[in-house]
């Protein structure tokens, strides 16, 4: 017999069970974290996650602090590069019996639930911890990532670029530009 077993479970949290206080939890996320995700902008990353839950009689408050690296395309040079991320987040899990729209940083679940899986909120702090252009500075790595090449080409046109904004001709062309308003 086939056992089909949910890869996300070791992200549950026994809450139901914990006594009230604070509870601290290590989760390794790698490949098979990210896979689980349909359409995940990462595919291979090594991010250490500690979350540290405070139970109290009325909600948790969920601490999350992360820190590792995420693998991707530079946006300078287009080299596969370990991109940097860290960050830390608090999520409130409140209790309620009736459904409650729930806020950017507050959730809602039944007084009486017996396990809180933390799997999303890992993979969206993660995900939204990554930086809008991917790059980071990698001159003091010993083995550099860069493509060389690549940025060989994009120093190359920046001088051209400078060299054809100092042509005088394009200066007498900007001038006839100006005069025909």
């Amino acid at each position: 017999m086939f056992f089909n077993m949910n890869p996300l479970i070791p992200y549950s949290i026994p809450v139901k069970g914990l006594r009230n206080g604070t509870h601290s939890f290590a989760f390794h996320i790698d490949r098979a974290f990210f896979s689980q995700f349909e359409d995940t902008p990462v595919t291979e990353g090594k991010v250490d996650v500690t979350l540290v839950l405070d139970k109290r009689p009325d909600m948790f408050v969920l601490d999350f602090d992360f820190a590792g690296t995420l693998q991707t395309d530079c946006d300078r040079c287009l080299a596969q590069i370990d991109l940097p991320v860290a960050d830390t987040q608090r999520l409130l899990v409140k209790f309620s019996e009736e459904e409650v729209v729930e806020e950017a940083d507050v959730i809602y679940v039944h007084p009486e639930i017996q396990q809180f899986n933390v799997a999303t909120y890992i993979y969206e702090y993660i995900i939204l911890a990554m930086p809008i252009i991917r790059v980071y500075d990698c001159r003091s790595e010993v083995n550099r990532p860069c493509n060389e090449e690549m940025l060989q080409y994009i120093q190359q046109s920046e001088a051209e670029e400078e060299e054809t904004e100092r042509n005088p001709a394009w200066d007498e062309l900007k001038k006839l530009n100006k005069n025909d308003n």
